[in-house]
């Protein structure tokens, strides 16, 4: 059983993977991240499920990876695991074979802002925010976030670190909606709904386009 996120699934065909480390603002551990990428592995091919709901557990989405796991660099065998880590489950969620939606209840920042942006969707509080803090020691997700909101305001984002609240936010199309925090899971429902008309295989058929016509990414984090 997974130990720092929860997954459930409703009979309607929605599956939410919640992260699970309130006391660390949900920060992406290796661990946490192995155990996204395993249950985007196995929802995938999951017959029952058509959408996949990304959100955290308490008032954060997720404080980006977990700085104190960068202290070990020096050591060949932990930097192999924690960028091979961060490699699978960029690319679980990017490339997820099924529509995905970040249901953003708190500040996305960081390698949180990154998850955000790697779903198909994103539906935040009005107490999200979405930053970069991270440009001042450590590379950015940038080509993700460029097909989302164009150039202009990719580099502004990727290069000054600024923050965006969800008013900004919805503005620059960077979030589809916002609520207030009590109607957050109503208002993912109410979008779900609408992805919930079409059958499982279409929804498949209709991913791969979205994936196609990003073109191809990457395969190192460092380079997305």
């Amino acid at each position: 059983m997974p130990e720092h996120i929860r997954v459930e699934a409703s009979p309607a065909g929605v599956a939410t993977v919640t992260l699970s480390r309130p006391e660390k603002k949900n920060a992406l551990s290796i661990a946490l991240r192995d155990e996204v990428s395993d249950a985007f592995d196995a929802l995938a091919s999951d017959p029952g499920v058509k959408l996949i709901v990304v959100t955290g557990a308490g008032d954060f989405f997720s404080a980006g990876f977990d700085l104190k796991e960068f202290r070990d660099l020096g050591d060949p065998a932990h930097a192999e695991r924690l960028w091979a880590s961060s490699d699978r489950f960029h690319h679980a969620v990017l490339s997820c074979p099924l529509p995905t939606i970040a249901a953003v209840n708190g500040p996305a920042l960081a390698g949180g802002f990154d998850l955000a942006i790697l779903c198909d969707l994103r539906i935040a509080t009005s107490t999200a925010s979405f930053a970069h803090p991270e440009i001042a020691f450590g590379d950015v997700v940038y080509g993700p976030l460029h097909e989302l909101v164009g150039g202009a305001v990719a580099r502004e984002l990727a290069l000054t670190g600024r923050t965006v609240d969800a008013a900004e936010a919805r503005a620059l199309r960077l979030v589809s909606s916002v609520v207030p925090a009590a109607e957050l899971a109503d208002e993912v429902q109410r979008w779900a709904a609408q992805i919930l008309r079409a059958p499982r295989e279409l929804l498949l058929r209709t991913k791969q386009k979205i994936i196609r016509r990003a073109g191809a990414h990457p395969a190192r984090t460092l380079d997305l």
